[in-house]
């Protein structure tokens, strides 16, 4: 196991020990929703998995600066001269948590360059966690064994495609993408969760052309890239970047092994 991979698996142990924190809280009555300036939530599941997180990666002999949804803002003029960092959601998903849907995940994330090189994603409910390293794979951890997994191969021809959809998002610009599909089927799924179905083949298309921040998609972007699908930029078609001046993604297509140029479908 090569020194990226053995992180990322340290990594990964960090976020299930911020799922056990969001799971105390979410086993409560009270999870202390506040609305941020944005208007999006923030629950004391946030800020409590955010406090695991920072500790368990600055204890860590791997030492790179922190850019959290839940932290500081940090400023471009400062982070535009990292040359790797740390990208972290505590609880994406804040949404599904407070509706107590289980669709949510504690999300870590390594960028260097502006590419995601190292993800991990805990289920905190179902106690499923995802990794990966660059040039080493993704792996699913269950019962303590690491089982490689492969995105989905296909072509835009084949019938009955199997397209991720939000169940907050599902707008006219979606559903115009998959009536080019023939007899598509919708999978429904929350945060990362979307990204992560694409990863083990269980889905193969996830347009998303609608908002999103850097930190919703890094750790299992990692993920999926290591699996050997794409998530690229629906204008341009290039890979997405991290650390870019503004921290909102652009719109995009999530997809797995497709066997032919997506652009035109």
């Amino acid at each position: 196991m090569t020194a990226y991979l053995q992180l990322a698996a340290e990594v990964g142990e960090i976020a299930r020990r911020a799922g056990a924190a969001i799971l105390d809280i979410y086993e409560t009555e009270d999870f202390g929703v506040e609305h941020k300036a944005d208007d999006s939530p923030l629950t004391k599941a946030d800020k409590a998995a955010n406090e695991v997180i920072v500790a368990g990666l600055k204890a860590l002999s791997f030492q790179a600066p922190i850019m959290s949804e839940e932290g500081r803002e940090i400023l471009y003029a400062e982070r535009s001269q990292y040359t790797r960092f740390w990208l972290v959601d505590p609880l994406d998903g804040t949404k599904e948590f407070i509706k107590r849907n289980g669709e949510f995940t504690v999300n870590i994330a390594l960028i260097e360059a502006g590419r995601p090189i190292l993800g991990a994603v805990f289920v905190p409910v179902t106690g499923e966690l995802y990794y990966s390293a660059t040039q080493q794979g993704a792996w699913k951890l269950t019962d303590g064994q690491p089982t490689r997994i492969y995105a989905a191969s296909f072509t835009l021809q084949d019938a009955n495609l199997r397209v991720v959809a939000s169940r907050s998002h599902l707008n006219e610009a979606t559903q115009a993408f998959m009536d080019k599909l023939d007899r598509p089927e919708i999978v429904s799924r929350g945060s990362s969760l979307k990204i992560l179905e694409l990863a083990t083949g269980a889905a193969h298309l996830y347009p998303r052309l609608a908002p999103t921040m850097e930190w919703d998609t890094a750790a299992a972007h990692a993920i999926l890239l290591e699996a050997g699908g794409k998530m690229v930029d629906d204008e341009s078609g290039k890979e997405l970047r991290y650390n870019k001046p503004s921290l909102l993604n652009p719109f995009f297509i999530a997809y797995g092994q497709v066997r032919e140029e997506l652009l035109g479908c």
